[in-house]
C-alpha cells in the first residue's frame, strides 16, 4: 500500500511569529553571545535566530557596532549600585562600584574588548555615570574634573577586563608568567638597579587589591589635577 503524503500545512496554522523589535532583537544578541560567544553575533545569526531576514534587522539596528553596543547597554543592568546610596567611606563605595562593573565584563570575556569601542547610551549607562559622578561629588571632586573623571575611570575598569580576559586565554599564559619573573630575578643591580630593589614589589598584590589601588589612584589624581585650559587659536 503507498503511503500517503502528508498535505502541506497551510501557512495560517503556524504559530504567529512575534513581531520583530528593538528589544527582542537585542534580547536575541544576548543570547546568541551567551551561548556562542560575542563574535558569532551577526546580522545573519540573528535573523537565523529570530527566523527573519538580516535586511529586517537594519530597521531597527544600524550595524554590528551599534549591537554590540546594544549588548553592553543591557548587561549593565547587572551592575551594583547599591553602594551609592550606602553608607561607609565614599572612596570604598566608588571601588564597589567601579568593581561590579569590571567583574561584569569578566564573565563576558569577547564583550570587554568590543566595550573599550562601545558607545551605549542607555538608561543603564546613564545611571552608572550618574552614580559615579554623584561618589565623586561627595567626596568634593570638582565637577569639570569628576566629568573626565569617569571617562578615565570606566577606561582603566574596562581595559582591565579585556587585558586580563585575554591573558587568560591566551595559550602559554602561565608560561609567559613564569618567565617575566624569571628576566625580574636575573635583574642585576648594576644594570637595573631600580628594578633589582622592586622586584618583589613589582609582582605583589592580588588582581583585586591592585584594581582598588588603581582606582583611588585615577580618583585622586582627578581631584587635585585641574583641567588645562585650551589655548587661544
Amino acid at each position: 500500500m503507498t503511503p500517503r503524503t502528508p498535505a502541506p500545512r497551510s501557512r495560517r496554522d503556524r504559530p504567529a511569529k512575534p513581531a520583530l523589535s528593538y528589544q527582542g532583537i537585542v534580547a536575541a544578541a544576548v543570547r546568541v553571545m551567551r551561548a556562542e560567544g560575542l563574535q558569532r553575533v551577526t546580522m545573519r545569526r540573528l535573523a537565523q535566530e529570530l527566523d527573519t531576514g538580516p535586511a529586517s534587522l537594519y530597521v531597527y539596528v544600524a550595524n554590528a557596532a551599534e549591537l554590540h553596543a546594544a549588548i553592553l547597554e543591557e548587561l549593565l543592568g547587572a551592575v551594583d549600585l547599591g553602594p551609592v546610596t550606602a553608607r561607609g567611606e565614599w572612596q570604598e563605595r566608588l571601588g564597589a562600584v567601579l568593581t561590579s562593573y569590571t567583574l561584569m565584563l569578566f564573565e563576558h570575556p569577547s564583550l570587554a574588548h568590543s566595550a573599550l569601542v562601545a558607545r551605549p547610551s542607555g538608561p543603564h549607562y546613564l545611571a552608572l555615570v550618574e552614580g559615579i559622578l554623584a561618589l565623586l561629588d561627595e567626596g568634593g571632586v570638582p565637577g569639570t574634573q569628576a566629568a573626565w573623571g569617569v571617562d578615565v575611570l570606566l577606561q582603566v575598569a574596562t581595559a582591565t577586563a579585556a587585558e586580563q580576559s585575554s591573558r587568560d586565554r591566551a595559550p602559554g599564559a602561565e608560561q609567559e608568567h613564569d618567565a617575566l619573573l624569571t628576566a625580574l630575578d636575573r635583574a642585576g643591580t648594576d644594570t637595573h638597579p631600580r628594578i633589582a630593589a622592586l622586584r618583589a614589589d613589582l609582582v605583589s598584590g592580588t588582581p583585586a587589591t591592585r584594581l582598588a589601588w588603581t582606582f583611588r589612584m585615577v580618583v585622586n589624581g582627578a581631584g587635585s589635577t585641574p583641567i588645562p585650559t585650551d589655548p587661544t587659536p
